[in-house]
């Protein structure tokens, strides 16, 4: 297979396309068949017939990408940095809980763009199996939408309302499992041999077993084990997750075609971003622990590669919830350097922005910072205070041991503290899937319940609401600042949503407690907004008015890396970012106490005049509780 023949497959799909267009996609090709094929090549044996039979699938779907599309394409080709630009800011909601539909959503783009977002995640919204489901992640089939939100018709109608406006849709695309609901699933389960192939399954227990050994545990409360027998199928399947989550075998070509002509075709429907779930386990390895394998990686490059070719515009987001080391290879790393997705997940900072606000010191942030590995340019980061997940405290034995720590005592803590279980803790949160073999306890919580705002608002003291709303603003200024990046907003922080403790209530969520930071949205709380002096205006604007700031600093711009300084004071941090305009430094206190000025350290890095962004004035001569400045030399 070469680039002639693999046009030629293109272009049979899609009838005599004109001069122009025909030259634009053999651009397309001569820039993305090698990295197609090379991808294709670490996996398949037959790679040369699956890049054949991905042809034609490629043109097939753009003989129906709608001429909106195509010049959105067109366009991302000129601006390939349009996810990295500074007033990029992201918004993660259920559509559901947002506002009850697709239309709904519609209904709300005003209130997006009064906070300055230009991208919006929908949490899952495909069609989902009935009953217990993972939060919409057990898929029963990609090309519906959930009745109870609209239909595939209301998605599209929605992709371009938000196009217009100028957000981008992001959408969920689980690579890792389907439901065992899903027609590939029930095909496999009436003895289809095609469709058994697309599932890993054993007669015995032989292999499962083997493999186990290394497996870790992802629900050992809800899901212990990795298989499932099925009477259906009379064999153990593949159930990483759930019994009712079957893991697809991408070792199998057929479901790397299946997920191309799904992601082209969800493409063509108008969504910008497809966040790629449970990418990590998508490839098995015996006597390992199935994560993070190298055909992991070869994969995405292959599927990056075939969607440049056919819709230009669209980027990957990896959820990959993996150690730093093995983080960055989802970013590109070695020979796939810059060619895999374009986002990925900074749960590290989002780890240590907690671990520093509960020990009010920030070595171990500075330090795990500045071991972090460096992403290629062309890429960027999803940076993040909170999400729909629980937190897992991801912090490094050998961080914390550069810093006098020890990891397991110090991951104990944060678990305790976010439980309100130490002595003096501000938090508010639940233990999540804990592992007594492990050690291992996660967390729920809003972001807000877990900063204290929850517990200060129950005291009714002025003094411990203030400082709540400050924890809240400095933990936002952190990862909406870091700039290496989208800053992902989660639906409600930007108006200090508390805990929703009737999750419980409802049989569905029940035994699941991070429903507990998944409420429903409070517009009536959203319309306090507009009166100051409230919790929600004091929030809202902080959060809005960092956003504003970034959107006009050009050192946030994706491309330019950030470095944490070292300083002798442990309670602030400083973060540094260069750029052809000039040196950004971020100076946070994350202490309740005043901190003097770390005037020695800007002088250091150049900055003699500390002008802060923020707030458009000279900086102040000390810094209060949990204060948060972006310092350029001062303006002449």
């Amino acid at each position: 297979m070469d680039e002639a023949l693999f046009f030629a497959g293109m272009a049979g799909q899609m009838g005599a396309p004109d001069a122009y267009r025909t030259a634009d996609l053999q651009a397309r090709v001569r820039r993305h068949f090698p990295d197609l094929m090379a991808g294709l090549q670490a996996v398949y044996p037959q790679a040369p017939a699956v890049a054949g039979r991905a042809a034609q699938v490629i043109g097939r779907n753009l003989a129906e990408r709608p001429a909106e599309l195509l010049a959105l394409d067109l366009e991302r080709i000129h601006t390939p940095d349009w996810f990295q630009q500074p007033h990029m800011h992201g918004y993660i909601a259920y559509a559901d809980r947002f506002a009850g539909t697709l239309k709904g959503v519609g209904q709300h783009i005003g209130y997006l763009k009064e906070l300055g977002i230009r991208y919006l995640h929908l949490m899952p919204l495909l069609l989902p199996r009935e009953g217990e489901n993972d939060g919409g992640y057990a898929v029963a089939d990609y090309r519906q939408v959930r009745p109870d939100l609209g239909s595939m018709e209301d998605l599209e109608a929605l992709c371009t309302q938000l196009r217009h406006e100028g957000i981008s849709l992001c959408l969920d695309l689980v690579l890792n499992h389907v439901a065992r609901e899903h027609p590939w699933a029930q095909a496999a389960r009436r003895g289809d041999p095609r469709y058994r192939a697309y599932f890993y399954i054993y007669p015995d227990r032989t292999l499962p077993d083997a493999f186990e050994r290394t497996l870790p545990e992802v629900f050992p409360d809800f899901a212990p084990g990795n298989f499932t027998w099925d009477e259906e199928l009379q064999g153990w399947v593949w159930t990483t997750f759930n019994r009712w989550q079957w893991d697809v075998n991408w070792s199998n070509p057929e479901v790397f075609l299946e997920y191309l002509d799904l992601i082209l075709w969800l493409a063509n429907k108008g969504v910008e971003v497809f966040r790629l779930d449970a990418i990590a386990f998508t490839w098995k390895r015996l006597g390992t622990h199935c994560q993070n394998q190298p055909e992991v990686h070869a994969l995405t490059q292959a599927l990056r590669a075939a969607v440049r070719i056919a819709a230009p515009a669209v980027a990957f987001k990896a959820e990959a919830i993996v150690a730093p080391e093995d983080l960055i290879a989802y970013l590109g790393s070695g020979k796939h350097y810059g060619k895999v997705s374009e986002l990925a997940y900074h749960n590290t900072l989002m780890v240590q922005i907690w671990s520093s606000l509960a020990s009010r010191d920030t070595r171990l942030f500075t330090q795990a910072l500045r071991r972090f590995p460096q992403k290629p340019p062309s890429t960027a980061w999803a940076t993040y205070l909170r999400c729909h997940d629980d937190i897992g405290w991801a912090i490094s034995d050998t961080d914390a041991a550069a810093v006098g720590l020890s990891g397991p005592a110090h991951r104990r803590f944060l678990s305790d503290f976010y439980r309100g279980e130490f002595p003096g803790s501000f938090a508010r949160g639940l233990h999540f899937q804990e592992n007594p073999a492990t050690g291992d306890r996660r967390t729920s919580g809003s972001a807000a319940s877990l900063a204290g705002l929850e517990a200060a608002l129950e005291s009714g003291n002025p003094r411990l609401i203030n400082l709540a709303i400050e924890r809240i603003l400095l933990a936002h200024a952190v990862f909406i600042g870091y700039g290496e990046g989208i800053p992902l907003i989660y639906m409600g922080d930007e108006l200090g949503m508390l805990n929703d403790y009737d999750y419980a209530q409802e049989p569905a969520h029940q035994d699941d407690n991070r429903w507990l930071h998944r409420p429903r949205m409070d517009w009536a709380k959203a319309q306090k907004r507009h009166q100051e002096g409230t919790v929600e205006h004091r929030i809202f604007h902080g959060i809005k008015g960092l956003l504003q700031a970034r959107a006009r600093i050009p050192q946030m711009h994706a491309a330019f890396p950030t470095q944490a300084l070292w300083q002798p004071n442990p309670h602030l941090l400083l973060l540094r970012r260069e750029h052809p305009q000039g040196r950004l430094v971020q100076v946070y206190n994350f202490s309740e106490q005043d901190q003097p000025f770390p005037f020695e350290a800007l002088q250091q890095e150049g900055i003699v005049q500390p002008f802060d962004q923020i707030t458009q004035a000279p900086a102040p001569a000390y810094l209060g509780p949990y204060a948060r400045l972006w310092l350029t030399q001062r303006p002449v």
